[in-house]
């Protein structure tokens, strides 16, 4: 039986409301001070997308397992799925801009979900910048601010153009920097099915369950996900599953039972077995290896 608590494995963090009661939008500036909050040192997500641009830092962060020492002059972003610690408080020089798939909507705007930049098939976070991309990018978010600090009846249509413009941009630089690995603009089918996986991996493990979902059969979706991606329906599924099972053996003291039936497995042992068969170690070895790494 699906625990339906499961999907909360971590704390989930809002977007605090400003002081304007805006609870959809957020501009961050730090100059100098990064405020001491010992909340972001534990294991969460946010509801919320946040894109940094980092001017000055020393500061390590992990984003789903991969630990990102802060660089100058580099974009780093977050969607609500990803699990984010901060490790260490020093000083930090940057702009942040935080909002909601509900701002987006409520300006018209759901079409920017589609942006490689947001939709992050790659699982990427970090954008380096050339000189030019600084200029374009700094410029931007000094009008961003600017019309953020100074509400009006125009403020969130303003804020919005903006945001279209620079998310445009960062897909661009998203694009060139992972284009090895980037997926062709029409895999619409590939963007659905991976889409219906996040949703629906903790219940639904069979190609057939997600054919239903989708409408077609489960022998079309295998071939057509093959062909767009390169790799069996079958291996997303479970790459999504060992993806949160590393999640949850690394940040969490849950036992491996625990863990199995948290992701839908009524069998602890069946767990193991399609643990170390997915990754070549056992959960317990997993979890022992990448703590004793990085702590």
């Amino acid at each position: 039986m699906q625990n339906p608590n499961s999907v909360k494995q971590f704390p989930i963090y809002h977007l605090e409301p400003d002081e304007t009661g805006n609870k959809y939008f957020r501009v961050y500036n730090f100059e100098g001070t990064l405020p001491h909050q010992s909340e972001l040192l534990i294991p969460h997500r946010k509801d919320h997308f946040l894109i940094v641009l980092v001017r000055k830092a020393g500061t390590r962060q992990w984003i789903d397992l991969q630990p990102y020492i802060l660089k100058n002059n580099t974009v780093y972003f977050s969607g609500p799925e990803n699990i984010i610690v901060k490790e260490e408080f020093q000083q930090l020089w940057s702009t942040g801009l935080a909002f909601t798939s509900q701002f987006l909507s409520l300006q018209g705007g759901e079409f920017l979900l589609t942006l490689p930049f947001l939709q992050n098939v790659q699982n990427a976070h970090e954008l380096l910048l050339t000189e030019p991309d600084i200029a374009f990018v700094e410029d931007l978010l000094m009008k961003i601010n600017t019309e953020y600090q100074h509400p009006n009846e125009w403020q969130q249509r303003m804020l919005m153009a903006y945001l279209t413009l620079l998310l445009t941009y960062l897909s661009r630089l998203y694009t060139e920097q992972y284009k090895a690995n980037d997926p062709a603009g029409d895999k619409i089918l590939l963007k659905k099915f991976q889409s219906k996986i996040d949703d629906s991996f903790q219940h639904c493990h069979e190609v057939g369950d997600y054919a239903s979902m989708l409408n077609i059969s489960a022998g079309h979706l295998s071939e057509l996900i093959k062909t767009q991606s390169g790799k069996p329906a079958i291996k997303h599924i479970h790459d999504r599953l060992i993806l949160e099972a590393r999640r949850l053996l690394f940040h969490s003291s849950k036992s491996s039972k625990e863990i199995a039936f948290d992701l839908g497995f009524a069998d602890a042992s069946y767990f193991n077995r399609f643990f170390k068969r997915e990754t070549g170690i056992t959960p317990a070895q997993y979890r022992n290896q990448i703590r004793e790494m990085y702590h």
